[in-house]
């Protein structure tokens, strides 16, 4: 059977007060004794009174500007998902007066993402999206924004001192130790396993800080494993041409025992490329992420192990926390942690499959 509605006005006659007594209370605004407020709380939750909001927001006719501060999807596959789950809520809130507008910048270039932070200080914004890969650049902004009173939310990265209204992505620690256990397992005592940051800022990047050190705690943690196997990391820099490779023979070459990489970012397709030309090499691969050239690559079976990171997920629930707390009045979780998809050559077609 359909619920009936529960209005206001059952409300107001159930406790005995006037609508404009139960519209303050709802609202928060002005003066009710505690002991009416109580027993209209109590008969709120007795009911079970859902406000329509539909209603309520165009009603108010108000609009709600919302900036997505995101590295460019042009520049790097990975981003794009990001900007297409921001665009699909964006879609979803238009009804709601909810207006998003993307400030896109190189995620290679700090001042890019100076230029494009400082830009939304002429926005007048009611809200902000932002993927911090800048650790030390952000925090500026962050005690900036804060200060105005701009709620934002941090998706793909987390910052612990950001006074952010909500996290949105994985927890970078257990993703990290994730991977450590994928390449571990049934590898030979005395081997090797290199941690790649490929193309990266590595200390100004609290996300892959957060992976490394995750996946080195699962070998550190765990006395047998500690002394069993040797964990290293390397910068490497200018992926795609001949440096590169001979960055990973140098490597590879000064540890003849290595079993296994891991690269924390989506970019595992670099490595797997040096790996197609040195099959003799018999590395496991762990990277993140469906993007295209690593599922060609895990098609063939160069890439043993994706850790789907959910970019489109990150960029829409992002915009969706901002909207729960801007437009709906709702209380927003501190965290948002997206679930540690394992992604393999035998899955990976099921998994393409039910994500559409």
């Amino acid at each position: 059977m359909n619920k009936p509605t529960i209005r206001i006005k059952d409300i107001a006659q159930k406790a005995n007060v006037s609508i404009g007594t139960v519209d303050r209370v709802l609202h928060n605004r002005g003066r009710v004794s505690e002991e009416v407020r109580v027993k209209i709380l109590q008969i709120i939750e007795e009911l079970d009174y859902q406000p329509n909001m539909i209603a309520r927001t165009l009603g108010t006719n108000r609009t709600y500007r919302i900036a997505a501060l995101i590295p460019d999807g042009t520049i790097d596959p990975y981003w794009q998902e990001s900007q297409n789950g921001i665009e699909k809520a964006g879609k979803e809130l238009q009804i709601y007066g909810v207006q998003i507008t993307q400030y896109r910048f190189n995620q290679h270039d700090v001042q890019a993402f100076i230029d494009q932070a400082t830009a939304l200080a002429q926005a007048n914004l009611d809200g902000i999206l932002v993927a911090p890969v800048f650790y030390r650049e952000s925090l500026p902004f962050f005690e900036q924004w804060h200060a105005l009173s701009i709620p934002f939310v941090l998706f793909n990265t987390q910052i612990e001192e950001s006074n952010s209204l909500s996290y949105i992505g994985q927890d970078a620690f257990q993703s990290g130790s994730l991977a450590g256990k994928l390449l571990h397992y049934g590898q030979p005592e005395g081997c090797t396993f290199l941690v790649a940051h490929i193309a990266e800022d590595i200390a100004n990047s609290a996300h892959l800080l957060g992976k490394e050190k995750g996946f080195r705690a699962y070998f550190s943690q765990q006395p047998a494993l500690a002394s069993s196997y040797k964990v290293i990391s390397a910068d490497l820099k200018k992926p795609g041409d001949i440096s590169f490779f001979h960055q990973l023979d140098r490597l590879l070459d000064h540890y003849p025992d290595m079993k296994g990489i891991f690269v924390t970012t989506s970019k595992a397709y670099e490595i797997a490329t040096y790996l197609q030309h040195t099959p003799e090499r018999n590395i496991r691969l762990v990277g993140y992420d469906l993007l295209e050239k690593n599922l060609a690559f895990m098609e063939e079976g160069l890439i043993d192990f994706i850790i789907n990171q959910n970019p489109q997920g990150q960029g829409y629930w992002g915009i969706q926390f901002l909207a729960d707390h801007l437009v709906f009045k709702k209380k927003v979780a501190l965290r948002k942690n997206l679930p540690l998809d394992i992604i393999t050559r035998e899955n990976l077609a099921y998994y393409l499959e039910a994500a559409q």
